[in-house]
C-alpha cells in the first residue's frame, strides 16, 4: 500500500502519540484510562485539530470500524488538498456510538470534516498495521539507508558506563565536559 507523504508524518506521529499514552512512568498500561480522559477533554483540543490533529484523533482509537479497506487505501495515498468530504466515507466509516458523539462535536468546528476524514485514516493505519503482518510501507532506499545508518550511530557499547555515556551526550549537545573527579562533581 501507497502512503502519501502527508499519511506517512501522520502516521508516525499517530503511533508515537498511542505509544505515549500506552504506559505510565512505571510501565503500567494506562491507555483506556488516558483516552477517556482525551474524550473527556475534547472539546478543549479543538484548537488543535488544523496543526496536530494526531494528537486529538486518538480520541477516536477504537471507535472506528471499516466496511470498505479498497476506500481506505486510496485515501491513504490522498495529499491533503485531494482530501474527500466526511460525509463522503460514511459508507466506507462506521462509527462506535461514543465516537458518534465525539464526532458530533468535531463537526462543529470550521475544520472537523477534514479532520474526521484524516482520523478515519490514521486510524484505519494503526489497525491496518497493528493487526497484520503486513510490513510498514515502502520508503525510499535513502530514507531506509539513513534510518539504519543513524542506528547503527546510535548504539551503545554494552560495557559503556552509563555517567560517561551522558557525558558523551552532554559533550555532543555543546555542554562541557566535567571531570568525574573535580570539585563541581
Amino acid at each position: 500500500m501507497r502512503l502519501s507523504p502527508f499519511f506517512e508524518d501522520l502516521k508516525s506521529a499517530y503511533d508515537a502519540e498511542l505509544d505515549d499514552l500506552m504506559t505510565d512512568s512505571a510501565g503500567h498500561d494506562v491507555l483506556a484510562k488516558r483516552l477517556k480522559a482525551k474524550r473527556g477533554q475534547l472539546a478543549q483540543l479543538l484548537p488543535m485539530i488544523e496543526c496536530n490533529p494526531e494528537m486529538v484523533a486518538v480520541a477516536f482509537h477504537g471507535g472506528m470500524r471499516f466496511a470498505s479497506p479498497e476506500v481506505m487505501r486510496e485515501l491513504a495515498a490522498q495529499e491533503p488538498e485531494d482530501l474527500p468530504d466526511w460525509s463522503t466515507l460514511l459508507t466506507a466509516v462506521e462509527l462506535e456510538s461514543w465516537a458518534e458523539a465525539l464526532a458530533e462535536v468535531v463537526l462543529k468546528d470550521p475544520n472537523g470534516d477534514r479532520f474526521m476524514v484524516v482520523t478515519a485514516c490514521l486510524e484505519y493505519l494503526q489497525g491496518r498495521f497493528a493487526a497484520s503482518s503486513e510490513p510498514e510501507p515502502e520508503r525510499s532506499t535513502d530514507t531506509r539507508d539513513a534510518v539504519n545508518s543513524d542506528q547503527n550511530e546510535q548504539d551503545f557499547d554494552d560495557g559503556l558506563d552509563l555517567a560517561e555515556s551522558g557525558a558523551d551526550w552532554l559533550a555532543e549537545q555543546g555542554f562541557d565536559r566535567k571531570d568525574q573527579f573535580s570539585e563541581d562533581h
